[in-house]
């Protein structure tokens, strides 16, 4: 955790969640660690990892089964809709640095499509 990072860290630790989703070292239907566990793991209080949890479990990629834990939803499309919009930002936010360095975004655009 970036403790000095101005994000809250509930948001650095579902960044770090939903990353492990992406990169598949949660899979889908995956138990995840307990909230304590992990809590303790990133070095946070456990109602931190709480809040996490509970934002992600709204957001639909993790679900609860009472007594028993929190899994990675297995639906290929919530996954696939989470891998598109952290695809997204990343490029977005790569546009708008390149931009702001006075870049033009058709220059931008030819240069990754050549890259690729």
């Amino acid at each position: 955790m970036d403790f000095e990072n101005d994000k809250p860290i509930y948001i650095q630790l579902m960044d770090d969640i939903k990353a492990g989703i992406i990169n598949e070292s949660y899979l889908p239907g995956d138990r995840l660690p307990s909230i304590r566990d992990y809590a303790k793991d990133m070095m946070v209080n456990p109602n931190t990892g709480q809040k996490a949890y509970a934002e992600l479990e709204q957001e639909g990629y993790i679900y609860s089964k009472r007594g028993i834990g929190y899994f990675v939803n297995e639906d290929p499309d919530t996954i696939n809709k989470l891998k598109y919009d952290y695809l997204d930002k990343e490029i977005n936010n790569l546009v708008d640095k390149l931009v702001s360095m006075k870049y033009e975004k058709e220059e931008i655009i030819n240069r990754i499509k050549e890259s690729l």
